[in-house]
């Protein structure tokens, strides 16, 4: 018989306590594995939605509030700005791109953003079919939002109001899809991308009948206008237009010296307030961090459980192996083979109950991000392996053999005569 054989036989011959061991082992991998997937996709997908935005520019209120709305799209916006005082700051020697952002409705629960072509090229999106917004509620779509509300190129919807569904629908104008952005993995395919006159629309009361896009006429209006000075935000108003509001404004810095600068800057503005991603995400990490330390404190006492566990069960089973193991070494079977059988046996409850452990935290995050919605529009996937894995199995394969130690040792001084003879 060979050893892996007779090690699996062990194993059987007591289903329960075998079961158990590598139960405990499996729901501590399980729980580090689900935190390490979450915690390292999420510092990622942060990173990624960040990339090339130095300070978020709004209304006075919670700084990790105006980042987590309007870079990552989950949360309520702070208030709004007036596009006036927001041209004031994006022709700010030391701004490179100012990018406007105008929010307020949604489809779906996806939220509509109104905004201009920097955006999309901020991600380097790419279109799968159709073409970028080019007029007054021209509309491209994230793949999610393809996906999840079955749209496609020449599609029409109606928005409503807020973020959730149910809220009041603009029934009187319709959206409509002229493009779907390739899946990016960022942000982006959560989102519907309009111009931000667009929004503006959405907002404004129309008589019966009236065509939304007059907007478009008053552009052409003001192009023969050779007094008219363009936003450089919006380009279809004047840059000191104090009527119409924007949600916020994304800032690349054109030198450092924005970094020190800018934000004392806006913050001195009586209605703006400037919020930096890197410091805020640093801020959110540091408080999710006390949630991650607790749940892994968990996961770890469960594994040092199963480790013990696994001791105990060794070392009660070599007590009644003890005339097996004597059999063994007089038909010929060295005490190093032994030493062997006891240590494969340890390596083999825990190699069992960390694969487990680590297929079952996968599977976890397939199963949330099919049907939770949630978990798929914070990019999180049960699919996406990292090398800490790697690390995670040898110290469970370690932990086996820590735990076989004793026993193995024990079964190397067994005294066969003694066994044999009944003592």
């Amino acid at each position: 018989m060979s050893l892996l054989s007779l090690v699996w036989n062990y194993l059987k011959a007591k289903p329960l306590n075998t079961v158990l061991n590598i139960l405990l082992l499996a729901l501590g991998i399980a729980v580090i594995t689900i935190l390490l997937l979450f915690n390292n996709q999420l510092q990622e997908n942060i990173s990624k939605n960040g990339r090339g935005i130095d300070l978020v520019v709004g209304a006075k209120g919670s700084p990790l509030q105006l980042i987590l709305c309007n870079i990552f799209h989950v949360d309520f916006p702070t208030g709004n700005i007036k596009l006036n005082e927001a041209e004031r700051i994006a022709k700010n020697r030391l701004v490179k791109q100012a990018i406007p952002l105008a929010l307020g409705d949604s489809y779906l629960s996806y939220r509509i953003v109104g905004t201009n072509a920097e955006y999309a090229s901020l991600y380097k999106m790419e279109l799968q079919e159709g073409s970028w917004w080019k007029k007054n509620l021209d509309v491209t779509i994230g793949s999610n939002v393809a996906s999840i509300g079955k749209l496609k190129v020449g599609d029409q919807f109606a928005s409503a109001h807020g973020m959730v569904e149910g809220g009041h629908a603009h029934e009187e104008q319709k959206f409509v899809v002229s493009g779907i952005m390739k899946p990016s993995g960022s942000v982006l395919d959560n989102l519907i991308l309009t111009n931000v006159e667009s929004v503006w629309i959405m907002h404004e009361e129309h008589g019966e009948g009236e065509e939304a896009d007059h907007h478009h006429d008053n552009e052409e209006h003001r192009a023969q206008d050779s007094t008219f000075l363009p936003s450089r935000l919006v380009h279809t108003v004047a840059a000191s237009d104090s009527t119409h509001e924007i949600t916020s404004m994304l800032i690349e810095y054109r030198s450092p010296m924005g970094a020190v600068q800018m934000p004392r800057f806006v913050n001195s503005q009586s209605n703006l307030q400037a919020a930096s991603p890197a410091f805020e995400t640093a801020r959110l990490f540091s408080i999710l961090g006390v949630g991650v330390d607790i749940l892994m404190g968990f996961a770890y006492i469960l594994i040092v459980i199963s480790g013990l566990s696994i001791f105990i069960a060794l070392y009660n089973s070599l007590k009644e192996r003890r005339y097996d193991l004597a059999i063994m070494r007089s038909m010929g079977a060295s005490r190093f083979k032994i030493v062997l059988t006891i240590l494969t046996e340890g390596v083999f409850l825990t190699a069992l109950g960390s694969l487990a452990g680590i297929l079952l935290g996968h599977s976890v995050l397939v199963i949330l991000g099919t049907f939770v919605e949630e978990t798929q529009k914070a990019g999180v996937s049960g699919l996406v392996f990292y090398t800490e894995e790697w690390i995670l199995l040898a110290g469970s394969l370690l932990l086996g053999l820590l735990c076989a130690l004793i026993p193995a040792i024990q079964a190397y001084r067994t005294d066969i005569s003694k066994v044999l003879a009944g003592n």
